[in-house]
């Protein structure tokens, strides 16, 4: 009996424990939330994303906007013939990032290509963890040896407006 569930479930494109197909990866960042995070020197850092599907529900658009005045916005999407997920990231700081997707176990991930910063080739990706309905975790990481070690230098906690603190 379980080999046909396991055969309907492959036919319907599930390829994951939660029941998710590729296409709805990103689905739980979907939402009104309320950030916070406390950066290197201290400071303690509020905002708000607003997340949303648009074009056809086919692509997740995020709104970031920072107490401070950092607003950001993205595109992201799921392309069905190349099996990958994109992301192009545009802030009011002249910053312009483009990014694949992936999944590592629970996490998920955007990942850029190498770009020389600093003298440096560096890799960044933003990593999406401890996923819950109402609440997860967001860290910025870039590693200097080709994605070998990584080191967090941002760090947002989401909380689902209206949700559970």
């Amino acid at each position: 009996m379980r080999l046909p569930l396991i055969l309907l479930l492959a036919a319907v494109g599930v390829s994951n424990a939660w029941g998710e197909n590729e296409e709805s990866l990103f689905d739980f960042w979907v939402g009104e939330w309320e950030l916070s995070w406390t950066a290197a020197n201290g400071f303690q850092g509020r905002g708000v994303n607003r997340i949303e599907k648009i074009l056809d529900e086919k692509v997740i658009e995020e709104n970031f906007s920072a107490a401070n005045g950092y607003k950001g916005r993205s595109l992201s999407v799921y392309n069905p013939q190349s099996r990958e997920w994109r992301q192009v990231w545009t802030d009011n700081r002249g910053g312009f990032l483009v990014f694949w997707g992936e999944r590592d176990g629970e996490k998920r991930i955007f990942k850029s290509n190498t770009v020389e910063s600093d003298g440096k080739s560096v890799v960044q990706r933003m990593v999406f963890h401890s996923i819950e309905e109402d609440s997860f975790t967001w860290e910025w990481m870039r590693s200097e040896d080709g994605g070998e070690n990584w080191k967090t230098t941002w760090k947002i906690f989401y909380v689902r407006k209206g949700g559970a603190e």
